[in-house]
Order: C-alpha cells, then sequence, then structure tokens
C-alpha cells in the first residue's frame, strides 16, 4: 500500500507502472467508495498505460481532514498527489463525484490534464435541499440507513438478482465508509456548480452513463456533454451509476475508442 501527506492529509494511492511513453491514466471514485471499484477496468488496461488511483479524502483509507469539504478541497489533493508523483497531462476519469472533481482539476491545472472521461456524473449534481436530506438522514441515523436506496440507484435489478454476493461487498463498501466523510462530501457534492467551467473545457472529452443510472440518469449526462465543446457521449446498456463495476468491459471498449482518437506524443 502507498500512502502520502498532501497538506495535512494522508492520501491511500496506488501506482502501477507503463510505458514512460504513454500518459498517465488516473481514476477518481465515487460517493460512499474507495478506488477498488475501478479494478474490473484497471486489469484490462494495466502494462498499456501508468495508472494511478486513490481514495478521496475522507473514504476508504485516505484521512477525513476537516468535514465537511468542497469540491475544490477534493481538487487540491489530487494536484498535490499528481504533482507529488510528477504527472501531467493525464486522462483523468472520474465517477459521478469524482467526474466533478475532474473537472475542478481541469479547470484549476490543465498541464495536468490531456484528456476527460466523466463517468456517470454532471455538472452540478442533485439539489441543495437533496443533499441537505441526505447528510441529516445519514447524521441521524447512519449510512445504514439509506444503503438499500443507494444502491437501487447503484446497480440494475439484474445485478440486484444475480450477483447478490457481490451486492452485499458494495453495501458492505459504502456502510463502512467514514460517517464524517460520506456526510462531508455530500457537502461538496450539494455545492459545487461546474456549468460555467464545463463550456471552457478545451481536451477531447468522453461523457458515459449508464442506461439504467438513477443517479445521474442519461439525460442529465447528456446535458454536461452538450455544455464541452466537442465532447463525446455514450450510453451503456445494462448499467447502472456504476458501469465500471457492472460492465467493465463495454467501459473499457469505449475507453479504448476514445483514447486511440487521441492525439497521443
Amino acid at each position: 500500500m502507498q500512502f502520502i501527506d498532501i497538506g495535512g492529509v494522508t492520501l491511500h494511492h496506488q501506482l502501477i507502472g507503463g510505458p514512460a511513453d504513454k500518459p498517465v491514466f488516473v481514476f477518481v471514485n465515487s460517493l460512499g467508495t474507495d478506488f477498488r471499484i475501478w479494478r474490473d477496468v484497471i486489469v484490462r488496461i494495466a502494462g498499456d498505460f501508468p495508472i494511478v488511483t486513490y481514495d478521496k479524502r475522507g473514504h476508504g483509507l485516505s484521512d477525513i481532514g476537516a468535514s465537511p469539504y468542497s469540491i475544490e478541497d477534493h481538487v487540491g489533493d489530487l494536484v498535490g498527489l499528481l504533482d507529488h508523483l510528477n504527472v501531467k497531462g493525464a486522462i483523468v476519469c472520474g465517477l459521478s463525484v469524482g467526474g466533478l472533481v475532474a473537472q475542478g482539476l481541469y479547470a484549476r491545472r490543465p498541464d495536468l490534464v490531456s484528456a476527460l472521461i466523466l463517468c456517470d456524473t454532471a455538472n452540478k449534481i442533485g439539489t441543495a435541499e437533496l443533499w441537505n436530506a441526505r447528510i441529516a438522514a445519514v447524521e441521524k441515523d447512519g449510512i445504514a440507513a439509506i444503503t438499500d436506496t443507494i444502491l437501487e440507484r447503484w446497480f440494475t435489478p439484474e445485478f440486484h438478482a444475480q450477483r447478490k454476493a457481490d451486492l452485499t461487498g458494495y453495501r458492505n463498501m459504502v456502510e463502512r465508509q467514514p460517517l464524517a466523510g460520506y456526510a462531508g462530501t455530500c457537502a461538496a457534492l450539494r455545492d459545487a456548480d461546474y456549468t460555467e467551467a464545463a463550456k471552457v473545457i478545451a481536451v477531447p472529452t468522453l461523457c458515459v452513463v449508464g442506461d439504467q443510472d438513477g443517479s445521474t440518469p442519461p439525460a442529465v449526462v447528456r446535458a454536461l456533454a452538450d455544455l464541452i465543446p466537442g465532447s463525446r457521449f455514450k450510453i451503456i446498456d445494462g448499467a447502472g451509476h456504476i458501469p465500471c463495476v457492472e460492465k467493465p468491459d463495454e467501459l473499457v471498449a469505449l475507453i479504448k475508442r476514445f483514447v486511440a482518437r487521441l492525439p497521443l506524443e
């Protein structure tokens, strides 16, 4: 395991080596998860590209830090990590809140980003009322009180019916996240709005969404894609909010086709 202190917050991360002439892939996890959600994607591209994954503050094995957060706090952590690893011109792939972090990273440090893959995310996710209600619910009764609703949005009915052991594992993952980290990132989501920033993204961008995503439905992700000049928009059939878990082959196929068109140096 690899750990580093970034501005007083210890981040758990993983660096997987790859060809020195290829850009680094950076994966950013969603709310209530850790970087293990990317495992089935990473094993399909490992060896072709260097890879960086990490647990956002308040998630996985990373520090909680001072909660609540802003998306800019998460962005600052990623900036510090990539600077430490001497990564520039990365292909940044973010899921849900990770997609907002990816957008924020480009807005703050475009030198760190050569392309964006925005999975099941938006320029603004949800409303203040939604996130305030979520924060109040978990602070009153714990994350377990809302897990059923979360998993219904994350995964399709087929996943629930056919992959019960996996479903239990992901239930364990979300329920074992630190409450302060979960609620703190809900606050970051509540306050984040990258609508104007999305309009000036000037790197190749792929926006992807599961056709049964209950958190950021296709119309929401399509609206993000419409804001970003020249972006591509793709729907993955038979997937909910976390296609990297539910449909990794399909997601990797889209990623590889997208990357094949990039003007890589």
